[in-house]
């Protein structure tokens, strides 16, 4: 019997600074969809951009240098999926500006997201979630907090 396909899923830089920082009010959403992708529940796309916009994101301080070796292997975990930014998506982004008033760097997430045809993207940032869903050349990306399964439990907190 094949596999059960793997949902797939696309991750703002907003989501993976929320686990690598441990941020409060994101760690237990963050930590859920984390601990089911390593389970094998979930395949998480980013871009490209994400590597280097966690490092400092607009309205967030520029991470701790060393902090480096920890976000080198976040991008390396074999549940994320890197796609680059390309022509294509960059005109896709282009358009989401336009048509929807979104911020450059964030309509690439969107159109990212839109080109690998995946509806679900996780975001903590409350104008994204406010304009939500999002039509990318008749494609619709729902933008949503990240939220798992529930297949795996979290520990108790002591």
């Amino acid at each position: 019997m094949a596999d059960k396909p793997k949902r797939v899923i696309y991750w703002d830089s907003d989501a993976f600074l929320g686990l690598i920082n441990g941020e409060a009010d994101k760690i237990a959403e963050c930590d859920e969809v984390w601990r089911e992708a390593q389970q094998g529940i979930f395949v998480i796309v980013t871009s490209t951009l994400t590597i280097a916009e966690v490092i400092f994101m607009k309205g967030s301080p520029k991470l701790d240098p060393a902090k480096r070796s920890i976000v080198t292997a976040f991008f390396q975990a074999p549940w994320i999926v890197m796609r680059p930014v390309t022509r294509i998506i960059a005109e896709l982004a282009r358009d989401v500006v336009w048509d929807n008033a979104i911020k450059p760097k964030d309509a690439v997430h969107i159109a990212t997201a839109a080109a690998e045809k995946i509806a679900e993207m996780h975001s903590f940032d409350s104008n994204l979630l406010s304009k939500s869903p999002v039509s990318v050349a008749g494609f619709l990306v729902t933008i949503k907090r990240p939220r798992g399964t529930g297949a795996i439990p979290l520990p108790l907190a002591p």
